[in-house]
């Protein structure tokens, strides 16, 4: 290796490709696709603190948690507009809550039945999602 390119060089040169790649798609991204990302970020949250709380590594499970209750509060619940949407994001913001509950519990009593509970909802409408996507 050469100087100045060592492992936290290059995790760090990853990391600023990966931000820019995401922000990269944000910024070039529909709304219907923001969604998607959302939903994209909070299953690759739930697989982190899923392994993370299997593997006993409670600092990083909850780092993980808290990144999915994150993503569901500001991004999934905070995008929806209750006034157009009308019953379904009425039913939607509950859902989140519910979900945000769950994934609190699930953090608090290392309790996977409650993280696999929430993935599970959020994997439904994410999937719903998808295929709005695919049909437009």
């Amino acid at each position: 290796m050469r100087a100045g390119y060592g492992p936290l060089a290059r995790a760090n040169a990853v990391a600023a490709y990966n931000n820019i790649g995401v922000e990269s798609g944000v910024m070039s991204a529909n709304p219907h696709q923001l969604i998607v990302m959302l939903f994209d970020g909070v299953d690759t949250a739930l697989c982190a603190a899923r392994k993370h709380m299997a593997s006993g590594n409670m600092a990083e499970k909850g780092r993980a948690i808290s990144k999915a209750i994150d993503i569901v509060n500001q991004g999934l619940t905070a995008a929806l507009d209750l006034k157009k949407g009308g019953e379904i994001a009425e039913s939607l913001a509950l859902l989140y809550h519910y979900v945000s509950g769950l994934l609190l519990r699930a953090n608090l009593h290392n309790d996977l039945q409650k993280l696999d509970e929430a993935a599970n909802l959020l994997s439904e409408i994410g999937s719903a999602w998808r295929d709005i996507g695919n049909q437009l």
